[in-house]
C-alpha cells in the first residue's frame, strides 16, 4: 500500500509534552461546529439501528451493552471511549488466561480473527456499527468526527517521536488510516498516517475523509 507520507528526514521531532497546532480560533470553532452537527444528525438518522443493536447485545448474553475503552485524548487527558460491546463479557480475563494470545495482542493492540469476538460482534465490526456510540464522545467534546486513531496510554510508546504530535488533537471516529486500508495496514503505517493527517490538517481534508468513509463502511473494506 502506498501513501503520500513524507520521508523520515522531513519528520519534525515532537517531544512527549503537549503541543499546540497553529490553528486559528475560527478553524477550531468551525471544526467543533461541524463535529456537533454531524454527530447529532447521524445519531438521529441511525437511532433505529442504535436501539436494535443495544437490544440485540443485551439479549445475546445479558452482559453490558457498551464497552468503555480507556484512551488518551488531547493533551494526554484520559477518557472512556464508548463502543457497542462486540466481545465476550470476560474478554480481558481471556487474554490473561492465554499468554500467547496476549503477546500477539500487545504487538499490534489488535488480534486478527480475535477469538473473543461474538457472532453478533463480528457483524457489528464488519459494518462498523460498534463505533456508533463514539458519536456521544464527539458531543461531549472528547473526540472529533475526523481525527487520528484513538489509542491507549500504553500505545503511546509505539508512537515514539510522534507521541506529542498525536496528543495535540482529539482522536477521531473516522480518520485517514480508516479510508486507506484499516486492518490491512501495519501498526507503523498507522502511526505515520496519523502524523501525516495532523501535519496536513485542513477542513477540506476532513470533508474528503468523511466522504471516503461512506463507501469504506458500506463495502466493508478492511474491516475485521
Amino acid at each position: 500500500m502506498q501513501t503520500d507520507l513524507r520521508s523520515d528526514s522531513d519528520v519534525i521531532e515532537w517531544p512527549m509534552q503537549f503541543q499546540t497546532l497553529s490553528r486559528s480560533g475560527l478553524q477550531r470553532a468551525t471544526k467543533r461546529s461541524i463535529d456537533l452537527l454531524v454527530a447529532c444528525v447521524f445519531l438521529v438518522l441511525l437511532s433505529p439501528i442504535i436501539i436494535v443493536t443495544a437490544i440485540a447485545i443485551k439479549l445475546q448474553d445479558g452482559g453490558p451493552i457498551l464497552h468503555r475503552r480507556r484512551v488518551v485524548g488531547i493533551g494526554g487527558e484520559e477518557f472512556d471511549a464508548f463502543k457497542f460491546r462486540s466481545m465476550i463479557v470476560d474478554a480481558d480475563e481471556y487474554l490473561t488466561r492465554r499468554p500467547e494470545i496476549r503477546k500477539a495482542f500487545e504487538h499490534k493492540f489488535k488480534l486478527e480473527r480475535d477469538p473473543r469476538v461474538t457472532a453478533l460482534g463480528k457483524w457489528l465490526r464488519l459494518l462498523s456499527i460498534d463505533e456508533l456510540p463514539q458519536l456521544f464522545n464527539v458531543i461531549r467534546g472528547e473526540m472529533s468526527v475526523v481525527g487520528p486513531r484513538m489509542i491507549t496510554a500504553e500505545e503511546l510508546e509505539k508512537y515514539g517521536r510522534f507521541a506529542g504530535l498525536v496528543l495535540s488533537v482529539q482522536p477521531g471516529v473516522t480518520g485517514y488510516w480508516q479510508v486507506q486500508g484499516r486492518q490491512r495496514t501495519t501498526y507503523e503505517e498507522r502511526v505515520k498516517m496519523d502524523a501525516h493527517y495532523i501535519r496536513n490538517w485542513s477542513l477540506a481534508l476532513d470533508l474528503k475523509i468523511l466522504l471516503k468513509t461512506i463507501p469504506v463502511v458500506l463495502f466493508c473494506r478492511g474491516a475485521s
